[in-house]
């Protein structure tokens, strides 16, 4: 169904001026973090432990990771290896209670050289160190983890059909480029398939009323097509 020779264009990630041609992916790695402690009454702290406060702490500490790894690679936007708290799981439901345990969640995007275990080791030393300073206990869980496939040389093919057919339909000069963002064209990467990316879009993705334009879908039709049919030139 799939050969070697074949051109693969997903239009799963993009930019407004239609610019950009992905090539290459970083590691993406989500880790879950527990921090159990004691709960009690808020007038009560010191018969409890805080949670929340630990967890708080070690957040703040993960932001360490940014100098731990950083090393920086042009090819990607941003160039660097990202380590972002996002989603915190409800603890208690009063304000007077202090939380014997606390849920949150860290998004990692890393270039493609680190050894995600050596991350995770790093980040284990951290989760001592909270633990032996506020008397909590800290457990750490992979929700995703995604070893970077390889990337698309830059004088694949379907990157130079690409960029003509962008410049005459669009009339720019697209390149290639990384992102922190997870793509189908992993799959056809790890299969040996040189695959990009591309699409015009408007930078909504996770945001509020997220849409798409369809004088865009139109002519990003008119790239496929010109690629289409200098393919079998």
């Amino acid at each position: 169904l799939f050969r070697k020779e074949d051109i693969y264009i997903i239009p799963d990630a993009g930019e407004p001026d239609s610019t950009m041609i992905e090539i290459a992916e970083k590691s993406i790695l989500w880790l879950r973090f527990v921090t159990k402690g004691k709960q009690v009454h808020a007038s009560t702290p010191e018969r409890g432990v805080n949670a929340f406060k630990a967890a708080s702490h070690f957040i703040v500490k993960l932001g360490d990771l940014y100098t731990r790894f950083a090393d920086s690679d042009p090819v990607f936007d941003p160039p660097i290896s990202t380590f972002e708290p996002t989603q915190r799981e409800a603890n208690v439901p009063n304000v007077n209670t202090i939380p014997g345990d606390d849920v949150f969640y860290l998004d990692c995007r890393i270039l493609p050289h680190y050894n995600l275990d050596e991350i995770q080791n790093v980040i284990r030393e951290m989760m001592a160190e909270i633990e032996q300073e506020f008397g909590v206990r800290i457990t750490m869980e992979e929700v995703q983890r995604e070893e970077a496939a390889p990337a698309t040389a830059v004088d694949a093919p379907v990157v130079g059909l690409l960029a003509r057919a962008i410049r005459e339909v669009y009339k720019v000069q697209a390149g290639p480029v990384g992102i922190g963002g997870g793509t189908v064209a992993a799959v056809f990467r790890r299969a040996g398939f040189d695959a990009a990316v591309w699409s015009t879009l408007d930078d909504m993705a996770h945001q509020p009323n997220e849409y798409c334009r369809i004088s865009n879908v139109l002519k990003d039709a008119q790239v496929f097509a010109h690629v289409a049919s200098h393919t079998i030139e």
